[in-house]
């Protein structure tokens, strides 16, 4: 698998141990039919989840949308929502949210990460929060992207924690293979491998 070390500096790295993650362009296993799609906020995860949905033809359950409930109040149902999707035969979803990640896991059958360099997710998050927030875009229930200001006030606004959360996202993704062996996990580093991989293994094996 991919581990996680940390350099000179006390930088992440990860690097490749005897047991290697799939790339872009190996074949996978098997036809996936419950796959988790892991990423740091911005990388893409819920775009590429709803692609891998319609390449397979199976349900895309969207996390945040069970999650959110009026007012960014969690939905008190949401564990159980969780529980009751995941107990179907087929689904895509995004692995996040800690209280269900241990559940999530365990079902799966393909992990997917999309492990962006952090320009590039840091742009993608900066430009969809502001997207957002000028076209006043109605998210879960409701809810909308608060005022820009808040990037300032608000330590956990999603601009920020999408930075402080890059590298510890890094190391939790970096540790599935350890914690499900037997759980083909494939990482895709940029949107173009991204792109090969969905037009190459994945139709492949949904074929």
């Amino acid at each position: 698998m991919y581990g996680p070390t940390r350099g000179s500096q006390g930088r992440l790295d990860v690097r490749l141990s005897p047991v290697p993650l799939l790339g872009s362009a190996d074949r996978l296993p098997r036809s996936p039919r419950r796959v988790l799609v892991g990423g740091t906020s911005g990388a893409g995860k819920t775009t590429l989840a709803a692609t891998i949905a319609d390449v397979l033809g199976c349900p895309r359950i969207e996390l945040d949308a069970l999650h959110h409930g009026p007012g960014w109040i969690p939905r008190p149902e949401f564990a159980a929502d969780v529980v009751r999707f995941i107990a179907g035969s087929t689904w895509v979803t995004e692995f996040q949210y800690d209280a269900v990640r241990d559940l999530l896991l365990e079902r799966a059958d393909l992990f997917v990460w999309l492990d962006l360099p952090r320009p590039v997710v840091m742009r993608s998050v900066v430009r969809r929060t502001l997207d957002r927030r000028l076209r006043r875009e109605e998210l879960w229930n409701g809810n909308q992207e608060p005022p820009l200001r808040t990037f300032l006030t608000d330590s956990d606004h999603i601009v920020r924690w999408a930075w402080r959360m890059y590298a510890p996202d890094r190391v939790r993704f970096a540790a599935v293979a350890d914690a499900r062996p037997d759980l083909p996990v494939v990482r895709l580093t940029s949107r173009t491998e991204a792109a090969r991989w969905v037009a190459g293994p994945l139709r492949g094996a949904a074929g």
